[in-house]
């Protein structure tokens, strides 16, 4: 089987290869020119745990190759995916499908036999029969099926969630598409991972329906820690002993400083719109993100209230500031609310995150970047924790203590003991926990 897959961004990248492991043949279209002589290299353009390795291996094979030429890619293909950006649309917060109709309009000249034309990218209800409506008037004489497949990968561990998915969701109504989509998945069936047809419209809302779920856990999570503080409880057992039922369950009920990347706050937004205009608003959801926001806010003002009531004149030593560990992504990550409002109120910020410099450096004004962690600590008033990453949590706390001129520990995301963080001299703050 051929695949075509015009786009190779998170999504895009990371799927091609993995098809291409699965013994498919892929050819992965960008119009990058630096992303695409990047990735002729074998080298990712994004930092994910195992993808140049899984390139690099499937290049050498010849299984995987990239390309800026859309349309031969386009013709020999059996499936097309469209794997292109739907960012936030401005002024709305609406899905900005300008690129999927871009990517549909350019490749419509070159479909060439039964083609199935495939969503991968996150796109409202109704997008895929709106891309039938658009190919019919470009190509009424082409043979197609235009299905989505929504991708449900989390970064830092996509790869592992594509190969051993919970799920692979499928919205067609066409038989032939869906023969050609379940050879397509064959692999992962062979293994007993569900494949599941469903409407193209029930497909495009999942996806939504799964990420504003997951956001409304991880803000109910964060309310409830705040509660946990102000009554004496910890949130780390209350989230324990819920997370054990079977009906709720232990994931995402980590309290911190709000959600952010590239799905959360974007599909919130979308499914909140797209609820408005059929006139079912969801007011929960609504919530959800006006809950986010507010946390973020409320976090810089914590540091603030536990370094003595103002940070004007003191340094502050910030440890990550990616939206999670394990990738450089920083869209809508809480550090770039936090650290400019800790800024405005007039404290210096030292920044070190394992992975993330060469996205944020550009999204940040005047903070002072380090190559580690203890480097960021020297001579700070505060120590505040925003990313958890596995090498922060072996942080000498001690050393650290030593080389900070204050004694204030802000730990916004649970990852040191209370006491160990007191035995060492620190004043400690965590999230939910009784001081």
């Amino acid at each position: 089987m051929k695949i075509c897959m015009i786009g190779a961004g998170y999504v895009g990248l990371v799927s091609a290869a993995c098809f291409s492991e699965f013994g498919w043949t892929v050819t992965c279209v960008d119009n990058d020119p630096e992303r695409l002589a990047q990735m002729a290299e074998g080298r990712s353009p994004i930092f994910e745990p195992g993808l140049d390795e899984l390139m690099a291996r499937n290049m050498q094979s010849g299984r995987l190759k990239f390309s800026g030429d859309l349309g031969p890619a386009v013709k020999e293909a059996d499936i097309v995916f469209l794997a292109v950006g739907t960012p936030m649309r401005r002024g709305d917060g609406y899905a900005d499908l300008s690129y999927v109709y871009a990517a549909v309009d350019e490749l419509a000249p070159h479909l060439q036999g039964f083609t199935v034309i495939t969503t991968k990218s996150t796109v409202p209800v109704g997008t895929s029969r709106e891309i039938e409506k658009r190919l019919s008037e470009l190509r009424p004489d082409a043979a197609y099926a235009v299905c989505s497949n929504p991708e449900f990968l989390r970064e830092g561990s996509a790869i592992q969630d594509f190969t051993h998915p919970d799920r692979v969701l499928v919205g067609t109504d066409d038989d032939r598409a869906q023969d050609l989509m379940t050879q397509l998945y064959k692999p992962l069936s062979l293994r007993n991972a569900p494949v599941v047809f469903v409407s193209r419209e029930s497909a495009e809302l999942a996806k939504y329906t799964a990420n504003a779920f997951l956001a409304m856990k991880i803000s109910f999570i964060n309310e409830i820690a705040d509660l946990c503080e102000n009554v004496g409880a910890n949130v780390q057992e209350v989230a324990s002993a819920i997370g054990k039922d079977r009906r709720i369950g232990d994931k995402f009920l980590h309290p911190g400083p709000g959600y952010g990347g590239s799905c959360f706050p974007k599909d919130v937004s979308a499914i909140v719109r797209t609820a408005r205009e059929a006139r079912t608003p969801l007011s929960l959801i609504e919530q959800v993100q006006t809950v986010n926001d507010e946390r973020k806010i409320a976090m810089a003002t914590r540091v603030e209230q536990l370094a003595g009531g103002s940070v004007r004149g003191k340094i502050i030593a910030v440890l990550g500031v990616t939206f999670k560990p394990n990738t450089d992504d920083m869209r809508a990550a809480p550090s770039l609310v936090i650290v400019p409002m800790l800024q405005e109120r007039g404290a210096t910020v030292r920044v070190y995150d394992p992975q993330g410099r060469k996205q944020a450096e550009p999204l940040f004004d005047d903070v002072v970047w380090c190559d580690s962690s203890l480097e960021a600590i020297d001579g700070a008033d505060v120590l505040l924790v925003l990313t958890e990453w596995n090498e922060f949590r072996a942080l000498d706390l001690h050393e650290a203590k030593s080389r900070m001129s204050g004694d204030v520990l802000v730990d916004l995301r649970n990852i040191f003991k209370p006491s160990e963080a007191t035995a060492a001299g620190f004043r400690y703050s965590g999230i939910g926990r009784p001081a």
